[in-house]
């Protein structure tokens, strides 16, 4: 068993940790609702950390709905971004990636160090993404978008916003080439 430990910060599913965990790493997952990354004291060994904080607020997706939802809302998304920084700078990994759909999240925490789409890691469908942090930028493997933007596409559903947040698998095998 690897004792690295690798933290998933908002991870949802745990699809973006899912190659480290296969790999036997000891990915700790905390997501809600009984993970509150706001509440969470992480352990002192900590090798690499996955931060993937609802784009609710921030995705240019969702920005007709801004005005509407008021500062308290987007307040409430900037404090588990201050969050996942605040663990990021406690735990002092190895490497780190905080991972947000394009939108304003740039706005508060500067421009990030590099863009993506899942068609440019083998998965053959559109959805640009921001990634902030000190990590190695993963090889590309492109493939063409045949899918289009199928996450846009999906229609309305019970869990779409957890559906819309999966990491791309191709890509979370591609950082953790890059990132072991």
């Amino acid at each position: 068993m690897n004792d690295r430990v690798i933290l998933d910060l908002c991870g949802g599913t745990g699809a973006w940790s899912k190659p480290y965990s296969d790999a036997g790493y000891d990915v700790r997952l905390v997501t809600l609702p009984e993970g509150d990354a706001r509440l969470y004291l992480p352990p002192a060994n900590v090798h690499g950390i996955l931060a993937a904080p609802p784009c609710t607020h921030f995705s240019g997706s969702g920005a007709r709905w801004w005005k509407k939802k008021g500062t308290a809302a987007l307040l409430d998304g900037l404090s588990v971004v201050d969050a996942c920084l605040r663990i990021i700078w406690r735990c002092e990994p190895e490497w780190w990636a905080l991972e947000n759909p394009v939108g304003r999240l740039r706005k508060f925490i500067g421009p990030p160090r590099m863009y993506f789409n899942p068609c440019d890691y083998g998965d053959p469908w559109t959805k640009r993404t921001c990634l902030w942090g000190n990590f190695a930028v993963p090889q590309t493997t492109p493939v063409e978008p045949t899918e289009g933007s199928k996450i846009h596409k999906m229609p309305p559903s019970e869990n779409r916003a957890e559906l819309r947040s999966i990491t791309p698998p191709h890509f979370a095998k591609a950082f953790f080439n890059a990132n072991p």
